[in-house]
């Protein structure tokens, strides 16, 4: 089963570029993050006619998550994280599919820090570390899939000082995402690629695509009984240097 995870920073205005990337790649699970689209506009029509059945969660102009499954419908348990019935963010959405637990994350970007957005980056990320935990103890194959919004090492980003402040390399962003991984989940892509660059999102900004200055913010963490069969993985870099594309290229493993 191929597994992918794409921001893809407005589903409606990135259509053609998601659906040329779905009939390039063919992926039969695809989790997707910043919909940017509320729960009525999501081109779930388009998506049918290329064979993925899809359940998500949207949110108008910001966030929003979404779970594709090729060839069968995925099996919606989760539209929310727990631990805050007052979040209304969409940004986090689980199914069932083909036996793998399926969950489309995007974290908080917490920017600008310090101030009450890092602060509920942390909080969220808080609560993550609380149902990921859980979803360990179950001991069947789940996978965490999506924009975490984090640079964990500094191997995880162009040579740069100028970023030093932003959210995403803060030392409590990358404790955070360090207690998933003391939590057992298998970093599914440095698995299949252990050592070099795995660039997986390049700002819009200042020719940094061009000159790929990219940095690492999307995962795909495997709990161990389905870390034990990933055979493969990589980055659909060419997807990001499409006309009108996502700041992000598609994450993907092969299990």
């Amino acid at each position: 089963m191929k597994i992918a995870s794409f921001n893809i920073n407005n589903i409606n205005k990135r259509r053609a570029n998601l659906v040329a990337w779905l009939e390039r790649a063919t992926p039969d699970v695809v989790c997707l993050q910043e919909l940017k689209a509320e729960q009525g506009a999501f081109p779930v029509g388009a998506l049918r006619a290329l064979g993925y059945e899809a359940v998500w969660e949207g949110e108008r102009s910001w966030n929003g998550v979404a779970i594709l499954a090729r060839g069968r419908a995925p099996v919606l348990t989760r539209t929310s994280l727990p631990g805050d019935s007052e979040d209304r963010q969409a940004r986090y959405i689980e199914a069932a599919v083909n036996g793998v637990l399926v969950a489309s994350v995007y974290v908080p970007n917490g920017n600008p820090q310090p101030g009450p957005k890092f602060v509920y980056k942390l909080a969220w990320f808080e609560r993550l570390l609380a149902h990921a935990g859980e979803l360990m103890r179950a001991r069947v194959p789940v996978v965490l899939a999506g924009d975490f919004n984090v640079v964990p090492t500094v191997e995880d980003i162009y040579v740069t000082r100028s970023l030093d402040g932003n959210a995403l390399i803060q030392p409590e962003s990358r404790r955070a995402f360090a207690g998933l991984l003391a939590q057992g989940w298998v970093d599914a892509l440095r698995k299949v690629q252990p050592e070099g660059r795995i660039w997986t999102f390049w700002d819009y900004k200042r020719g940094r695509w061009e000159a790929d200055k990219g940095m690492r913010l999307d995962f795909l963490l495997a709990s161990p009984e389905l870390a034990g069969r990933v055979v493969g993985g990589g980055v659909d870099r060419w997807v990001r240097g499409e006309e009108n594309a996502s700041d992000h290229a598609p994450v993907w493993v092969d299990c």
